[in-house]
């Protein structure tokens, strides 16, 4: 089987060498070595979403608790304790950012 990537910009992928995609270890999957950017052509993470992401099935992450052992209930006065020790902030985005990722109300 032939794993095809279709790209916006045909002269993206000029050559084999650029082309970072493989067929993944488990069945029907891919991978690429590198970070993937979804409407932005920086992207400073793994994976960065410039925009909504709609997702049909399960987000998961470690907090998962099928990756997890010995669960147990903690002291409700201790951890209202350390939230109060938590240093809260508010924020405005800079402009510059707020206009590239389409934030109205800053």
């Amino acid at each position: 089987q032939k794993i095809f990537i279709q790209a916006s910009n045909p002269g993206q992928f000029e050559n084999d060498s650029d082309a970072l995609w493989q067929r993944g270890h488990a069945p029907e999957t891919i991978a690429y070595h590198g970070r993937v950017g979804i409407n932005t052509d920086a992207p400073d993470e793994a994976l960065v979403v410039c925009g909504n992401a709609k997702v049909m099935g399960r987000v998961m992450h470690p907090s998962d608790i099928r990756a997890k052992q010995n669960i147990r209930e903690v002291d409700t006065n201790e951890q209202l304790r350390r939230i109060t020790q938590m240093r809260l902030v508010e924020y405005d985005y800079k402009p510059e950012f707020a206009s590239v990722m389409g934030i109205k109300d800053t």
